[in-house]
């Protein structure tokens, strides 16, 4: 079966749910595994050209969020973050001029679900002209509709991160359908669509995973991520461990063969071993962060440009600046 599997990748043939879901069931501590991981390797080697790239994110406010999600530290149900400061729009601004000259593709700007909207839009105007051209805005926000995805064109946003979590609904109080019509509102307004499988914990099974790289698919997207569950404290998942990361490691390269992203593949937070399983791609994080206590994570576990950059040149990817 997995023999299969593999000579339909050979033949750059799309692969279904079921296959998705059969390389998957690959034994970490097998041959198979190393097959699995150098074909994500060699894809991402060649359909990217060897380059890395490196996306920052400031988180803009960390006020308790009514989305409830159960193991993120900014739900009202279980909110455990040490202070509830909103960054101001010189702060932004401030970090947005660091973060522009440091080798980074894309600035995302992140809020809880109940930001005010149009003060997002105001903010986002603003980071967009202090950005140079090539680095891309991209929002992490609530739901919207249509609508309001034409006013972030408008803004300056070129896309936005939005994804149907795993087990949306259960973990969360957003439904799934809630989260399509998002995704389907940036799909008509033409931004740009990040996607990642997140946040995977043990609990979760292969078809529920699979579900989501099909989804990715769908969406055509460019940039794809998966992201395994942290274990905050103060949340319902505080005492369960995470994956492994050679559990991780492979889920990444199931991710990357099967959805295929046009640009690059990501897997957060950074993990060392993955970017031999077709990752070229890394996250800085600054501000609140849903995965750790601390308001600043800059300060606690969020990766900063330099860290992520040094992962990525360890493993021998190159940045446009760098030749």
């Amino acid at each position: 079966m997995i023999d299969g599997v593999m000579n339909k990748i050979k033949d750059n043939i799309e692969l279904s749910k079921e296959d998705a879901i059969c390389l998957l069931n690959i034994d970490n501590q097998s041959d198979d595994f190393y097959k699995l991981i150098s074909t994500s390797n060699s894809m991402s080697r060649t359909q990217y050209q060897n380059n890395g790239y490196i996306f920052a994110q400031i988180g803009i406010n960390t006020s308790p969020c009514s989305g409830n999600c159960k193991f993120c530290s900014l739900a009202e149900n279980n909110y455990s973050v040490d202070e509830q400061p909103e960054k101001s729009l010189d702060e932004i601004i401030s970090q947005a001029k660091m973060i522009a000259g440091e080798d980074v593709e894309a600035l995302f700007l992140m809020t809880t679900a109940d930001f005010d909207k149009n003060k997002l839009l105001s903010i986002g105007e603003a980071v967009r002209a202090t950005l140079p051209t090539n680095v891309k805005l991209v929002a992490n926000t609530g739901d919207f509709d249509a609508a309001y995805a034409e006013e972030m064109k408008s803004a300056g946003f070129s896309g936005a991160y939005h994804i149907v979590r795993l087990r949306e609904g259960e973990d969360t109080d957003i439904t799934a359908e809630t989260r399509v019509a998002t995704l389907d509102a940036i799909k008509a307004a033409r931004l740009d669509l990040y996607y990642c499988i997140e946040p995977i914990g043990k609990e979760h099974t292969y078809d529920e995973i699979a579900d989501e790289m099909m989804r990715a698919r769908e969406y055509n997207v460019d940039v794809m991520a998966i992201m395994g569950r942290v274990g905050v404290k103060g949340t319902q998942y505080e005492d369960i461990a995470p994956l492994s990361e050679i559990e991780l490691t492979k889920i990444a390269a199931v991710t990357r063969i099967v959805t295929n992203p046009k640009k690059s593949m990501c897997i957060h937070e950074p993990k060392k071993m993955a970017l031999l399983a077709g990752v070229n791609q890394l996250y800085a994080e600054y501000g609140g962060n849903p995965r750790d206590n601390n308001s600043s994570t800059e300060n606690s576990r969020g990766f900063n440009i330099e860290d992520a950059k040094n992962l990525l040149r360890e493993a021998e990817y190159a940045f446009q600046s760098e030749g």
